[in-house]
């Protein structure tokens, strides 16, 4: 089982990546630990919930997580793929998951994701990281220290840092 971040930690990945074929076709589901297309999800919601196994879906760049925000109780995790590292869209994903619709479990990035992008990525609400292969998942940890403060706001730090600042500076003229 090939290693992933979570949070902030190497981790052994044990859930399987189900893709559908070239085709269209969804793929069989084995038994275990299983993320599934949103496709498969959606034309079979029963059976999926049926076996047994953790269930995790992922959505691609394109999706729209509002059809699933009703169902975010039946997953495990979720999983958001990335086509290429410089494609943002993802980024929104996480964000209205994480703001919107309440998940609070695992968001885990996939696809063409590299050490470059995690420390962005888990300021919009990644928690766990499948890199691409080829990338050194220990390596990669030492993207979270990149840089030691943000001034926008994210789903790690609601507050701009103008604000934290200011709040700061009140609690130690209350002193």
């Amino acid at each position: 089982m090939a290693g992933i971040i979570k949070n902030r930690q190497v981790a052994a990945n044990n859930w399987q990546l189900l893709k559908a074929g070239a085709d269209k076709s969804l793929p069989a589901v084995p038994e275990g630990d299983v993320i599934v297309p949103l496709a498969q999800w959606l034309a079979q919601k029963d059976a999926l919930l049926a076996r047994k196994g953790r269930l995790g879906v992922w959505l691609a760049n394109t999706d729209d997580p509002a059809v699933i925000a009703g169902d975010l109780n039946h997953f495990d995790l979720v999983a958001v793929d990335f086509p290429h590292f410089t494609d943002g869209r993802g980024s929104s994903i996480a964000r209205l998951l994480r703001e919107r619709y309440g998940w609070t479990g695992e968001l885990r990035a996939i696809g063409d994701v590299i050490r470059d992008v995690v420390f962005y990525l888990s300021r919009c609400g990644f928690d766990a990281f499948d890199l691409k292969a080829g990338e050194d998942a220990k390596a990669a940890l030492s993207a979270f220290g990149d840089f030691s403060e943000a001034y926008q706001t994210s789903v790690e730090r609601p507050q701009p840092l103008f604000r934290r600042r200011a709040a700061t500076a009140q609690a130690a003229a209350a002193k």
